[in-house]
């Protein structure tokens, strides 16, 4: 398992490599995906005016292809301004289930400032799966993310 600051690293390298932004994109879900055991589900998610559009994305089948800002986690992230972690998602009235099996869900956002780009989203299998460790290293991988907007 690669830590912290070799994903970070790699993502940094991506961003700053030829490859188009797709595929830069691509490469962050994928190797947070192979590196982190517990991140069940991972995906970017772009802001297209009021509305989060799925961009790239690993695991299950989600019809949540589209998600207007204030719905879900996901659009409750862009509504706040703010980093989400949601211990236990079986508790929340507003989840929209991508699957029955996920149990935490965090979501960090692309930005710049006080531009907001995306986000990533991850899901987990486990309750309580995700911690400030998480949180940071996916703000770091945002960070670099937002080079590219």
């Amino acid at each position: 398992m690669k830590t912290a600051e070799d994903i970070v690293k790699a993502v940094a390298d991506a961003v700053d490599s030829p490859a188009s932004r797709d595929v830069v994109l691509k490469f962050a879900v994928q190797i947070l995906k192979e590196e982190r055991k517990v991140y069940d589900w991972c995906g970017i998610y772009l802001l297209e005016g009021d509305m989060l559009v799925l961009h790239n994305y690993i695991g299950k089948h989600t019809d949540h292809t589209h998600i207007p800002i204030g719905k879900g986690v996901c659009g409750a992230a862009v509504a706040q301004q703010a980093n989400q972690i949601v211990a236990d998602v079986t508790k929340l009235d507003n989840y929209l289930a991508c699957s029955i099996e996920t149990r935490a869900e965090i979501v960090v956002l692309i930005r710049r400032g006080t531009e907001i780009f995306g986000q990533i989203d991850i899901d987990s299998d486990i309750e309580n799966a995700f911690t400030s460790q998480d949180e940071e290293l996916l703000t770091s991988v945002c960070d670099q993310l937002a080079r590219r907007f």
